[in-house]
């Protein structure tokens, strides 16, 4: 049975008994900050399991991109090594909100198990928390499993805690022997031995957990159910080994032919290339990127991970990028977006893999250096810590360089070295956040929070609720016409006003489906609920114009640069448009006016926009693109601009392309490895920009008494000029009176037959001082020089003759002297070294103290 077809039974299956189909949410977690990565199929419905949000429908089913890479959930060194621990995997669920309970989970996860995917009942194994009778007595009761394969365990496995407060529960694990003789099967090793894979874990959410650590129960039981995919196909393919199965052998057999390599005779880097591609190619395509901290340093890692076992295979030159077709082959037919941003992973990790494939042959060389310098068994944190500053290794890829070599690596004095820099990853897998409990006032009971501002900019509402805290105030209405921050577009502003309160609306966000009105002003203790409330016209207006133009650019990108090219941020602003999209080379000028040209004809033709609503699927079959930032329902809102663009949008938007006026771009630069950022403005400040530039222009030509079409020629003139005379300045002091080389020597100090030199310049760059010092170098038969200028920064240059070099007076150490006088730091080449510092006092110091400095290392000879 392929996988896609045993994906497809499942979701199919819990269909048919009324769940509706919900998609997986991104890795890339947008709406939880609390997550690095989306890590469990429950993530996207935590909010209602805290009764924050209610839900849709009372019974879902999907299938959850997932990863795990840190903390108890995984360990790393295990990926690729063993056959069942993966970075990157699929988590199938099904659950109940508030409707069916343990009866039910139950006897349909055997159902599946036994009759729809027949796997055998003599090999599975039940394991239930040992204070839950319920669900102990209810396995035999509504399946047919022997009692004897029902067994009661301990907290640590079979009682599940979403925090340390909070709703919790009991569960009930199916586990399945895959060891060669079913006849050798003991209760003694479930949850034990490997040989009893754990398939489907099913939550029972029936508890919350109080700050003192009690128990209570809540008022509305769930279920919360997830089954390792990779592990059932491994099952029913009979491999029981995940790798070997039709989700990974595309890729291993891909990997082959790029190296040359046979899987069967080098099992561990097939493996482990294999799962980290697919890790990768998801965390990019939902919006992730390689980094210096946070989850772009757990990419990075994973991907140099995989490029040293690349190194395994003899593979010196990008190629793991080669590897996305594959995966898009495999499972692009439940996840499309690694086929639809195909071209932008693979120059992701292309870029990656050549930036670390600079590194990673020195790093090699210095850790065989380092070998030979171990005594024991350890090596030190310091050693680790300098591979992974100097050369970019993670302290994982050194233990396992060491693990190869029967070494160690000291963690904790590696760890002591971190303590100075900022960490780069954080090793919990979670981000954490500071928040307050609100003391919200209830004004009145009802639903809260529905959005009328697509279609008016004032309501008579009704206050449902509000807190205080500080000097702001936050209120929540029956309804609002007010935007709350989403998708990229900031929150609307504006006024409500009632008996007894009078608020400024200064910014607007959303806490599930709840509208939050962040509020100055007053509210009397006793004023009644009633309020009118009116958005700023004139602001909605030009996030308006920003945000249509917005979706006009992001065609007109794709027009001119290509269709790898996706938004991967956006900022709609009332004053300016801010677009990240994903492409590795600097817009030149003429991209550059050609996309303003497509959008500003569109601008002129003047179409209609229309906006509908419609379900997901029909809208993406459709053609509708969806924009990075937003998390999208069943059903979604599409925003068409005739034929020219169809995006899902829940923004709010222009009438008319007309309404933008004017689009005009004014700054475009480089944002990480293959995202560029532009920023752009419409209408009045679109206007006020061109006219601002324009003033500049007048002023320019004014300066330099020529026509428009003649200011380029000019300034490149002056340009020239000014570097022709800036080199005769040079050459004047370098052989003028100013810099009489002779003169310095003769009028310098003497230490024994030593001449020293210390003399201010007025050198204007470090460049310039170089050469000076060069130049009294070649003057210098005997001795030092110490040559100091106050130009672009404090700097000073040191020079040695020969004979003192080989006599052990080294221009470096004295730099790195002088550099400490003057707050700064130096080095350079024996002959020849600099300086540099804070400021013009610290120079002057230095300057004073460099014959002392000279003169010490000289006598110490």
């Amino acid at each position: 049975m392929k996988s896609q077809d045993i994906r497809n039974a499942f979701i199919d299956f819990f269909k048919e008994k009324d769940h509706r189909f919900v998609r997986s949410s991104p890795v890339v977690p947008i709406d939880d900050q609390t997550l690095l990565f989306t890590n469990a199929g429950m993530n996207q419905f935590k909010p209602i399991f805290l009764g924050q949000k209610d839900a849709d429908h009372p019974r879902a089913v999907n299938s959850q991109k997932c990863i795990r890479v840190s903390g108890k959930h995984n360990d790393l060194e295990e990926v690729g090594v063993d056959t069942f621990h993966h970075t990157f995997f699929e988590m199938l669920g099904n659950w109940s909100f508030g409707d069916y309970y343990k009866a039910e989970a139950i006897q349909w996860a055997w159902e599946l198990f036994t009759e729809v995917w027949g796997l055998d009942k003599n090999r599975l194994w039940a394991t239930v928390y040992h204070e839950d009778d319920e669900a102990f007595d209810l396995w035999p009761k509504v399946t047919d499993i022997d009692s004897s394969r029902v067994l009661k365990c301990g907290k640590k496995d079979n009682f599940w805690e979403m925090g340390e407060t909070g709703p919790c529960g009991p569960c009930s694990e199916i586990h399945y022997f895959i060891g060669d003789d079913p006849g050798k099967q003991n209760a003694e090793g479930v949850n034990v031995s490997d040989a009893y894979w754990e398939l489907w874990n099913l939550v029972f959410i029936q508890n919350n957990r109080l700050p003192d650590g009690h128990l209570e129960q809540l008022p509305a039981k769930h279920v919360d159910t997830g089954a390792g995919f990779e592990r059932i196909v491994s099952i029913m393919q009979n491999t029981y080994n995940n790798y070997t199965t039709d989700l990974f052998m595309p890729i291993i057999k891909k990997t082959e032919e790029l190296t040359g390599g046979s899987y069967g005779d080098n099992l561990i880097p097939f493996q482990v290339i294999a799962d980290h591609i697919r890790m990768l190619s998801f965390s990019i395509a939902d919006g992730g990127l390689p980094g210096n901290e946070g989850r772009g340093y757990v990419l990075r890692r994973i991907l140099r991970r995989a490029a040293r076992f690349g190194r395994m295979l003899d593979q010196h030159q990008p190629f793991i990028y080669s590897l996305v077709e594959s995966l898009g082959d495999v499972m692009g037919d439940i996840f499309p977006e690694v086929v639809e941003k195909r071209s932008h992973i693979e120059k992701v990790i292309k870029a990656e893999e050549t930036s670390f494939n600079d590194t990673l042959d020195r790093g090699l060389i210095h850790f065989d250096k380092l070998l030979k310098t171990v005594s024991g068994k350890i090596i030190s944190g310091k050693a680790a810590f300098r591979l992974y500053d100097t050369y970019g290794f993670p302290l994982d890829l050194t233990q396992l360089m060491a693990r190869e070599n029967g070494l160690r690596v000291d963690e904790e004095g590696f760890n002591a070295e971190m303590t100075e820099q900022k960490k780069r990853a954080k090793a919990a897998g979670k981000f954490t956040t500071e928040s307050k409990d609100l003391l919200w006032k209830i004004v009145s009971e009802g639903d809260d929070s529905e959005f009328m501002g697509y279609e008016t900019l004032s309501t008579k509402s009704e206050i449902r609720r509000y807190a205080v805290q500080d000097s702001q105030i936050m209120v929540i209405l029956d309804q609002t016409p007010f935007y709350a921050e989403s998708g990229g577009q900031i929150g609307d502003t504006g006024m409500i006003k009632g008996d007894g309160i009078d608020l400024t609306v200064n910014d607007v966000k959303k806490n599930n489906d709840s509208f939050i009105h962040f509020c100055t002003g007053s509210i009397k203790e006793k004023a009644g609920g009633k309020v009118e409330c009116q958005v700023d016209g004139e602001q909605r207006e030009n996030i308006r114009k920003n945000h249509t133009a917005t979706h006009l650019m992001h065609q007109a990108l794709k027009l001119v640069l290509g269709d790898h090219v996706h938004q991967a941020g956006s900022l709609v602003h009332s004053d300016y448009l801010r677009f990240d999209l994903t492409h590795f080379e600097k817009l030149n000028p003429g991209q550059i006016r050609e996309i303003e040209t497509i959008i500003n004809r569109e601008v002129l033709v003047n179409n209609d926009l229309n906006v509908s609503v419609k379900s997901f699927d029909d809208a993406k079959k459709e053609g509708a693109v969806a924009m990075f930032g937003e998390k999208y329902g069943n059903h979604v809102r599409v925003v068409t601009v005739a034929d020219f663009s169809k995006e899902l949008c829940g923004g709010t938007h222009v009438d008319r392309t007309g309404d933008i006026g004017f689009f005009k771009i004014m700054e475009e630069s480089s944002l990480a490895a293959g995202v560029r950022r532009i920023v752009a403005v419409t209408g009045p400040k679109a206007v006020e920009y061109v006219q601002t530039q324009a003033a500049a222009l007048e002023a320019v030509q004014s300066q330099l008494n020529c026509g428009t079409d003649m200011v380029v020629e000019r300034v490149d003139q002056l340009l020239t000029q000014k570097k022709e005379l800036e080199k005769e300045l040079k050459q004047r002091r370098k052989t003028g009176a100013a810099f009489n080389v002779k003169a310095l020597v003769d009028s310098g100090e003497k230490v024994g037959d030593y001449s020293v030199v210390v003399q201010m310049t007025d050198a204007g760059s470090l460049d310039e001082l170089k050469d000076l010092g060069d130049t009294l170098l070649g003057g210098l038969k005997s001795g030092v020089g110490v040559l100091g200028a106050d130009g672009d920064k404090p700097m000073a240059v040191v020079v040695v003759s020969q004979n003192l070099v080989k006599a052990g007076i080294k221009a470096g150490a004295l730099a790195k002297g002088i550099g400490a006088e003057m707050g700064g730091g130096g080095g350079g080449k024996p002959h020849l070294a600099t300086a540099g510092g804070k400021d013009s006092e610290g120079l002057k110091s230095a300057m004073d103290k460099s014959f002392e400095i000279v003169e010490k290392a000289i006598t110490g000879l």
